[in-house]
């Protein structure tokens, strides 16, 4: 296997895994704060069709990011009136979001089916980027960069910081974080506006740089794969970074598969790997691994009431 080829695996590696690593990483801050959203799904969608809807309309893949951004934003605190404000039931809410998310871009997206737009490019100039292993470091686009500053700011943030602190007391015991006077649900709706603003810009990833185009069901269920992505990093930043390249890597098998030259292997099978890899992680995890257990937030998905 040649020195191109790697390198293009290493680069589609990267590029897959992305947009999970944005959306489980805003997932990660939401369940922190003691707040369960399996929403995203249905938020990446909406950040998919916002973000394509207006890249083709104006021409800019930034100002795409951008509304992406605010569509994902604004879906997540749907489901924080009906969860903090009306204390509807955080796992029931967000299986809602996810349908109405896929609903919504379904619609929206109808006029936009099988149109085109400019595939979001290199930041660093070509020049950079001449030679193959070079390519792997400075051929990548902003949002690459930006979801590995991310996980460091928000690592930083969850350890360093008071504010991290706070957020992180407001998950595990609620009640207490309140008696000493923390807002605690303002806090919790800081955390999931966070985390639709990442959900919508890892569901825009797609629309925008995987494949810029706009088609029904674009994120095929990532949002799922960013959920189990948390709970397999035990609620850590850094083993998020590790576990959406290793899933990236699974994601990538059938590409792998074909520029190796094995072709006995059923593209189907392939196809499933994450899905299975998934259902495995989830599996372990409620087994009772260690791991997992003793970094879940002791207040997630607990309803909390100021009164």
């Amino acid at each position: 296997m040649t020195t191109a080829i790697l390198v293009s695996i290493l680069m589609t590696l990267v590029a897959a895994s992305t947009p999970i690593l944005l959306a489980a990483l805003g997932e990660l801050v939401t369940e922190k704060a003691g707040v369960l959203n399996l929403g995203v799904e249905g938020m990446m969608l909406c950040g998919a069709v916002a973000g394509f809807a207006v890249a083709f309309s104006t021409g800019s893949t930034m100002l795409g990011l951008l509304a992406a951004m605010v569509a994902g934003m604004a879906t997540a605190m749907v489901f924080a009136v009906l969860t903090l404000s009306l204390t509807a039931n955080q796992v029931a809410t967000g299986l809602a979001l996810t349908i109405f998310g896929i609903g919504a871009s379904s619609l929206i997206g109808a006029g936009f089916v099988g149109r085109t737009i400019t595939r979001l490019g290199p930041v660093f100039p070509a020049a950079l980027s001449e030679h193959p292993w070079l390519r792997a470091v400075f051929g990548h686009d902003i949002v690459v960069y930006l979801s590995l500053a991310l996980v460091l700011g928000v690592s930083l943030f969850l350890r360093r910081t008071r504010p991290g602190l706070i957020l992180r007391a407001v998950g595990e015991n609620d009640a207490s974080a309140h008696a000493i006077g923390y807002p605690v649900i303002a806090i919790r709706y800081a955390a999931i506006a966070f985390g639709g603003a990442l959900a919508g810009l890892g569901g825009a990833y797609f629309s925008l740089a995987l494949t810029p185009m706009w088609a029904d069901g674009l994120t095929a269920g990532r949002g799922w794969i960013a959920l189990a992505l948390v709970v397999f990093a035990a609620w850590r930043p850094g083993r998020l970074l590790l576990g959406a390249y290793l899933f990236g890597a699974v994601m990538t098998l059938e590409l792998q598969a074909k520029a190796a030259g094995i072709t006995w292997l059923a593209p189907e099978l392939l196809a499933m790997t994450p899905y299975l890899a998934t259902v495995a992680v989830l599996t372990m995890m409620s087994l009772g691994r260690r791991s997992g257990r003793l970094n879940a937030p002791a207040c997630l998905g607990k309803p909390f009431s100021a009164s």
